[in-house]
């Protein structure tokens, strides 16, 4: 393994564990949503409730499976690319 796909090997795995890390920071959802459920309370009557829809943004395991598994995929490439061809060869012979 060449300095190359050394780098490539570690860049694929810092993506995959921030990639982790972000998908726990926004609550381990499975699915990524866009809108989110809220309760509100009326503040005259508060026995009264509301259900709202708000626009935020939750990262979801789908989202995170995504971003891994095109990671993984354009690091095979770039290892196969790095590759040292002349050493492989010469193991030939």
């Amino acid at each position: 393994m060449n300095k190359e796909q050394k780098i490539v090997l570690i860049s694929t795995t810092i993506i995959i564990i921030a990639s982790l890390i972000i998908w726990q920071l926004y609550g381990g959802e499975i699915f990524t949503k866009t809108q989110v459920l809220l309760e509100t309370k009326d503040e005259l009557f508060p026995e009264m409730t509301q259900k709202v829809w708000v626009d935020r943004f939750v990262w979801g395991l789908d989202l995170s499976a995504a971003i891994i598994g095109m990671t993984i995929l354009s690091a095979a490439i770039l290892f196969f690319l790095f590759r040292d061809k002349k050493k492989s060869f010469e193991n030939y012979n």
